[in-house]
């Protein structure tokens, strides 16, 4: 029962927020970022102990200060999710701006696959999108979420846009390995290990598990291995490209 009323919410969420007027809703998503923010959760206090492990030079109000547009970001990211179905091809084209974007577009004229790891920031599928438009065709992983309704939901918005998106178990990798081959894009989550094989990294000093799976198919299959960080612009996102190996 909880399980169906989860998916019932996010279905409503979905047909409500696309519903309403562009600037109504981004200003209702804020709001919730500071309902949250003002009640003080264990989610904020988790955020704000990061954010001062990663910033440790702050004073107590500059670091409020990020704890909040911590939360605005995510706010707005999911704000995104329930309204992009609605956004033209020009709108998501526009919006987009890069920094070495070379080291992606580079490889993939001369015909051969990337792998791009990702943090948790920005609007992933905002990016992708983009890349889906331009002809690169985008593989992805998903954690596989309950109820098992709403993942497909998720996967079917995806899918929509022109990712294809494995559920994150055992057979993930195997394919991974095929769509290399193929000379895809293959973009994963590489900032959180979701599985008993992550590896243990300095993280900000701290000791980290990270997921090897992005490394491991880049040395496995020969391809360019490139970091994308994902950051949010006052109009839209910008990506910027760092190669690895």
């Amino acid at each position: 029962m909880k399980e169906q009323i989860s998916y019932l919410a996010y279905l409503a969420g979905w047909k409500l927020v696309g519903a309403l007027p562009e600037k109504t809703a981004y200003a209702l998503f804020e709001k919730i970022s500071n309902f949250i923010y003002s009640r003080n959760g264990r989610s904020v206090t988790r955020l704000r102990r990061n954010l001062s492990i990663v910033k440790p030079g702050l004073s107590t109000e500059e670091l409020e200060l990020l704890v909040q547009k911590g939360y605005s970001s995510y706010m707005r990211y999911w704000c995104d999710t329930f309204r992009i179905h609605l956004w033209s091809r020009d709108r998501i084209d526009s919006t987009v701006t890069f920094t070495n974007d070379h080291l992606l577009r580079d490889p993939m004229r001369e015909g051969k696959g990337v792998i791009v790891a990702l943090p948790h920031s920005g609007n992933w599928d905002h990016a992708g999108a983009y890349f889906c438009q331009e002809g690169i065709p985008l593989v992805t992983v998903a954690e596989i979420l309950k109820p098992k309704k709403l993942f497909e939901k998720f996967l079917d918005y995806r899918q929509q846009m022109g990712f294809e998106v494995l559920g994150l178990d055992a057979r993930a990798f195997v394919t991974l390995i095929k769509r290399a081959r193929e000379k895809r894009l293959i973009a994963l989550v590489a900032d959180r290990d979701l599985s008993s094989s992550g590896l243990e990294v300095n993280f900000f000093g701290k000791t980290a598990k990270m997921p090897a799976g992005p490394a491991v198919l880049a040395v496995k299959e020969g391809l360019p291995l490139v970091a994308a960080h994902v950051s949010y612009t006052k109009t839209g996102i910008h990506i910027n490209f760092t190669g690895i190996a």
